[in-house]
């Protein structure tokens, strides 16, 4: 009997996902020992902009996440995962992402999922050499689209050009939801039929309801490595719940080699804390065919929508996904995921808002037209959308621009100095000096009980009344008293 296994994304994937980034640190570290006594492959962790984020408005260092974590997970490889470039919407100067990549092994980082947004060989080739220079093995994304363009002959192409670079993986990556079951049993053949030795792991999302349908469709078809996460950080906008994939993998005969008992505790940890801290958590969804249409990624339209309503424009949502749609396909079909969905969407945006497309281009879609991104994107753009976009002073300003290549010599210089530590270098990159100082000022990472210390966490809510003076706990002829004051305690 052949046997499933899993990756876990609930740690990275699934609070990116769906609560915004929120997850602290000491969210994790009271379930970290369980989840690396289940059973997985690896455990995602980390992406690039948890670095800014967490600083920012967390005072968190991640690479003290990363530290903490590894001291607790010892058995089980810890992932990262990066894009073409650390900052999704700027080129990052190569010096600063060969220390990164340098500092995710020195942390405790072994594996790193890496993506480009137009499946371009030459940048997997660089992702997979300079990751193999620090001892960090690549997972290459080969990022699933639907268009004219992204046929199954088109991921052939692309998944032969992935093997040949022998990283340690090939992932099907479904970052919009937009597989069916009826384009995995294509497609999910088509790659393993070229991978040769390289294994293949498929990752999808449940925007559309159909994420566990498609994992099932996988398993049938040659698939033993399925990306997961655990309720309530699964479902919605997330990824498929371990627990329903491990069911039907069962279903159809196969073992999984994942210990469900030791993950309940994880799962109803994470509900204690979604209840407390207001998460809301995932949720199966209906089948959205729309969704095929404009591909937009869900925070983007919850951005729409917010952005709208501020100029009095919320009816107007609609217009705008069918923009994006139109303007997508204007571009050549890009990839909608980050940076190219902010692209496309944001200008959607403008077409609609002023009344005229192309009135107005950001210049990010100027160096978009311009090659800055590639010359499989400047030359898809359509002919006409694309001498709009450069018949304007700003494009001619534009069109010489090179991204800046300091030396590592002249980053430090920049950001500080040699006497910074490089782990603080790169926060300073990522969100400003000012807010790492901010961040080093504050309070060490706050405890949080496991769900499995009820009183605990009942005594603490208790204790955030301002209008109790006492709690008692009584338990046969035991008797425990907290008071406010100076008297915490006794019997």
């Amino acid at each position: 009997m052949e046997e499933i296994r899993f990756v876990d994304t609930t740690l990275r994937d699934g609070h990116q996902s769906l609560w915004a980034e929120g997850m602290l640190t000491g969210m994790i570290l009271p379930i970290a020992e369980s989840m690396d006594r289940a059973g997985f492959e690896a455990i995602e962790l980390v992406a690039p902009s948890f670095f800014k984020k967490a600083c920012r408005e967390f005072k968190e260092d991640i690479w003290e996440r990363i530290r903490l974590v590894r001291q607790r997970v010892t058995n089980t490889p810890l992932r990262g995962i990066r894009n073409r470039y650390m900052a999704g919407f700027q080129v990052t100067p190569a010096c600063a992402s060969q220390l990164w990549l340098e500092r995710l092994a020195a942390n405790g980082i072994r594996e790193l999922r890496s993506s480009d947004p137009s499946n371009t060989a030459a940048n997997w080739a660089h992702m997979v050499t300079s990751a193999n220079q620090v001892g960090v093995a690549t997972i290459i994304n080969l990022t699933f689209s639907e268009s004219p363009k992204h046929t199954d002959d088109y991921y052939v192409t692309r998944a032969k050009q992935a093997a040949a670079l022998q990283p340690a993986r090939i992932c099907i990556k479904d970052p919009g939801a937009l597989l069916t079951p009826e384009r995995t049993r294509t497609l999910v053949p088509a790659v393993l039929g070229v991978a040769g030795a390289i294994p293949v792991e498929f990752h999808t999302h449940c925007i559309t309801g159909l994420g566990a349908l498609c994992c099932y469709e996988a398993i049938k078809l040659g698939i033993r490595s399925i990306n997961t996460a655990i309720p309530p950080l699964a479902n919605g906008s997330s990824n498929p719940s371990l627990f329903a994939v491990a069911r039907n993998a069962r279903a159809l005969g196969y073992r999984t080699a994942i210990d469900e008992a030791v993950l309940e505790s994880v799962e109803k940890h994470f509900n204690v804390i979604a209840t407390r801290e207001g998460f809301a958590p995932g949720q199966v969804r209906e089948y959205d065919g729309y969704h095929y249409r404009h591909q937009v990624p869900g925070g983007m339209i919850s951005n729409f929508r917010f952005q709208l309503s501020k100029l009095g424009m919320s009816h107007r949502v609609g217009e705008v996904l069918e923009e994006t749609a139109r303007v997508r396909e204007e571009l050549g079909y890009p990839i909608m995921v980050t940076p190219y969905s902010q692209f496309v969407g944001v200008q959607a945006a403008m077409n609609v808002i002023l009344g005229e497309r192309y009135k107005e281009v950001t210049d990010e879609l100027i160096h978009y037209a311009l090659g800055t991104w590639g010359e499989e994107e400047s030359s898809s753009i359509e002919a006409t959308i694309k001498d709009k976009i450069l018949d304007r002073p700003r494009a001619r300003e534009l069109k010489h621009w090179q991204a800046p290549q300091p030396t590592l010599v002249e980053f430090r210089a920049k950001l500080g100095g040699a006497a910074i530590p490089d782990d603080e270098l790169l926060l300073r990159y990522f969100a400003g000096q000012d807010d790492v100082e901010r961040m080093k000022s504050a309070p060490p990472v706050r405890p949080y009980m496991s769900a499995q210390q009820p009183l605990v966490l009942l005594i603490q809510e208790l204790s955030k009344k301002k209008n109790l003076r006492q709690i008692v706990v009584e338990r046969g002829a035991l008797s425990i008293r907290f008071e406010r004051g100076e008297k915490v305690g006794g019997l």
